[in-house]
């Protein structure tokens, strides 16, 4: 007799509140599922019993838990043992009802079986009962099975018990009717138990495909966004891994639940959600004078009409000299054209390269551009006007990047625009920090960050985690617009900087490096180019 086994009602009662409590609790699939069955086997005191679970078409029923204590054989559920049988299908190829074996004929019909003596009952297929029993040394005698009706009324499954027995002496016997009732309560606890946590799972499952729903749009958006958020989540997850694992400094006490790390991959997976409603030619910004379209073929066409300019000079020049009985003047003429020719060329490929976005720009190129800009030509209105826009030099004269002003303060505004879609949902419990953590992708520790300028007193350690994933995928992405992607040493040393200067976690910083977080992910996302020979303990910021 299994010790918690009472016959007594109302410890029978409380017994199946205490069972009801569990399975409401158990948010494993495949421990509900074993611990039904259990409760099964414990509430009825049987020897041995099969849990089965309805396919999504209701056609074929297919183990889940198999336990045998004389045999101690334990399949399925949390063992790891997977069980061997195939699927039971409920109709035969003609599309006819199985009703032939006992599990099938309690599904199909919605009813409760029981059989006193399966060697000596003539109306159901135990065969497979038998062979089983053969090659076990096995005994299959008394059998009870009940089918699992959910809160739909809708069958979701069904377990077997096999071989009752005597509390008293242990040996098999008959199932009751008053196991009936207790096993049918069970089921019906059982039934609902599952459902409900079916339902959660679907729920999650569509959360889930909503977020990736989020991120294709934005990815077809715009290629230079769609990878980062898929890696974003990935970066996360394997720093926030080593974080727990730590016994350093700072992290040795963050030691975050399975919930906590679930909410802060929903939190990577959208922490640029609000990109979605950034317009597409800022996020896709390639050069500097890039718009609708690159404004640089407008340029193009200015320096084409000074260089037709010098042209119409040179043959005005040319027939004034030979007009005037000059001809020993056009050699000079010829030379200032080629001359101005050059120069028009040479000008035209310094803004070319400054309309290109890098890490900086130096000053005296910078003035080049404004002296450019002077430059006059006449346009189809036959108006006369500087070379180059003052919206045009603002552009090329910007220093880092490929972004003016006014355009960062736009993309920067996505985080403004995430924290407010986010904090607009109605997160359940487990969820609720996903807003912040999302929130505060681009703060900084001496709050120079974006778009709350929040510090380190402020920042949570997830918040932090996201930070530095979010920094090591924008400095090692291949796919932006404006940019190759940096070899790891490079990289690295930009993040050791941002250590130093107060702008990135250092305790983090440290478990990304001495875990060699950085070098797993870049075996596997980045190209082979990019990973080249680290020397860690060259990288600035970095405590071996």
């Amino acid at each position: 007799m299994h010790p918690s086994f009472s016959r007594e009602p109302l410890a029978c009662l409380e017994q199946l509140n205490r069972i009801g409590i569990a399975l409401s609790k158990e948010r494993d699939t495949a421990k509900l599922l074993e611990t039904i069955l259990i409760a099964a086997k414990s509430l009825l005191n049987t020897d041995a019993g099969t849990l089965y679970q309805l396919d999504e078409d209701g056609r074929e029923l297919h183990f889940k838990v198999l336990r045998n204590d004389s045999l101690q054989l334990y399949m399925g559920g949390t063992t790891g043992v997977a069980i061997p049988f195939p699927p039971i299908s409920l109709y035969d190829a003609a599309g006819r009802p199985n009703t032939a074996m006992v599990v099938t004929y309690a599904v199909l019909n919605d009813a409760t079986v029981m059989v006193e003596d399966a060697y000596a009952d003539r109306n159901f297929d135990f065969s497979g009962t038998r062979q089983f029993d053969q090659r076990t040394g096995y005994c299959s005698r008394s059998f009870l099975t009940v089918p699992m009706k959910n809160h739909e009324d809708r069958v979701v499954g069904a377990f077997q018990l096999i071989n009752a027995l005597d509390p008293e002496t242990g040996q098999i016997k008959v199932f009751s009717s008053a196991d009936r009732q207790l096993a049918e309560s069970l089921a019906s606890q059982a039934a609902i138990a599952l459902t409900n946590h079916q339902l959660i799972e679907q729920l999650q499952s569509l959360f889930e495909s909503l977020i990736k729903l989020i991120n294709t749009a934005i990815d077809q958006k715009s290629p230079y966004t769609g990878a980062h958020c898929q890696r974003v989540p990935i970066l996360t997850a394997m720093i926030a891994a080593a974080a727990r694992r730590s016994e350093r400094g700072r992290l040795k006490n963050f030691r975050p639940t399975p919930e906590e790390m679930y909410e802060l991959e929903i939190a990577g997976l959208l922490h640029d959600c609000g990109k979605i409603v950034t317009p597409v030619h800022v996020v896709d910004k390639a050069t500097k004078l890039e718009a609708i379209f690159d404004g640089m073929e407008l340029v193009d066409t200015r320096f084409e009409v000074l260089k037709r300019d010098a042209r119409i000079e040179l043959l005005t020049g040319k027939l004034a000299a030979l007009e005037r009985g000059d001809p020993a003047a056009i050699p000079t003429i010829e030379q200032r054209f080629r001359e101005r020719i050059t120069e028009l060329e040479d000008d035209r490929e310094h803004v070319h390269r400054c309309n290109i976005g890098g890490e900086s720009m130096k000053p005296e190129d910078q003035e080049r551009i404004r002296r450019i800009a002077g430059y006059r030509w006449i346009g189809t209105d036959d108006q006369a006007r500087d070379l180059l826009s003052a919206d045009e030099v603002c552009n090329l004269c910007i220093s880092q990047g490929t972004l003016n002003p006014e355009e960062r303060a736009i993309i920067e505004q996505h985080v403004a625009l995430t924290l407010r879609m986010l904090n607009a949902l109605p997160w359940p419990k487990h969820l609720q920090n996903v807003p912040e953590y999302a929130g505060s992708h681009h703060e900084q520790l001496d709050g120079g960050g974006y778009h709350r300028g929040l510090d380190e007193r402020q920042l949570s350690t997830q918040a932090r985690i996201l930070c530095l994933a979010d920094v090591f995928e924008a400095l090692t992405a291949r796919d932006r617009p404006y940019k190759h992607g940096k070899p790891l040493s490079e990289a690295l040393i930009i993040l050791g900087e941002m250590v130093l200067d107060r702008r990135i976690d250092p305790d983090l910083f440290d478990v990304f490096i001495r875990e060699g977080v950085w070098l797993e992910y870049a075996r596997k996302y980045l190209p082979p180019e990019q990973v080249d020979v680290v020397d860690v303990s060259r990288i600035p910021g970095y405590i071996p």
